[in-house]
């Protein structure tokens, strides 16, 4: 593990780069606050899923994200960014890549930066020993004790399987959206776990209050 502080509000991105906890600059616990949370898969819910994406002109969002995080911000709840990234992992990009592509959306998105509370990169591609790569809940535990984080106000939003099982694993609640490159509707696990599907992030962002 390595938690290089250079990302996210409270200065933490939590990667699964090596089995090591640098801590350059340690942050206090935060104060108590708001309880509840989204944690947000960025390809195929937040922008396009291009695959691979390395080079921050590809950065699409997809409609609807920036005024759906815009209330979400409005009603209280903390944002995170919860991606899996393997392309670093396989050799087709650098952790550097992602982050550019991240300050990029972050721009596109309008609200200012950090938007997010805390960042969790996962680099592992499948088969490497992995960390924080989803569906591994790590990172969501973390979060939820750090944060001081009550799980049943806090949703997994995301297009993938792995979204789904990390949610479940961590005791949220998963929420799944058809803006990525699976059919929510193929996945067994929104069946077996009666995960709600909505057409965008936006759409369910919508039936918060």
């Amino acid at each position: 593990m390595l938690c290089d502080l250079d990302g996210g509000r409270h200065g933490s991105v939590t990667t699964g780069l090596a089995p090591r906890c640098v801590d350059i600059h340690p942050q206090p616990a935060p104060a108590p606050g708001p309880s509840r949370a989204l944690f947000l898969d960025r390809d195929g819910t937040l922008i396009i899923d291009r695959v691979y994406l390395a080079d921050p002109a590809g950065v699409e969002l997809i409609p609807g994200t920036a005024g759906a995080l815009r209330r979400a911000r409005a009603l209280g709840y903390l944002l995170f960014l919860f991606t899996n990234q393997s392309g670093i992992g396989r050799g087709f990009h650098t952790l550097d890549d992602t982050r550019r592509v991240n300050a990029r959306m972050e721009e596109l998105i309008g609200l200012g930066s950090p938007l997010f509370e805390e960042v969790c990169i996962a680099p592992e591609a499948p088969g490497q020993p992995s960390v924080y790569r989803k569906p591994s809940p790590r990172f969501l535990v973390e979060m939820l004790a750090r944060h001081r984080l009550d799980p049943k106000q806090c949703h997994m939003v995301g297009d993938s399987a792995a979204d789904i099982g990390a949610a479940v694993a961590a005791g949220i609640h998963p929420v799944a959206v058809r803006t990525g490159k699976v059919n929510p509707d193929t996945l067994t696990e929104v069946a077996q776990h009666r995960v709600p599907v909505f057409a965008t992030f936006a759409a369910f962002v919508a039936t918060l209050g």
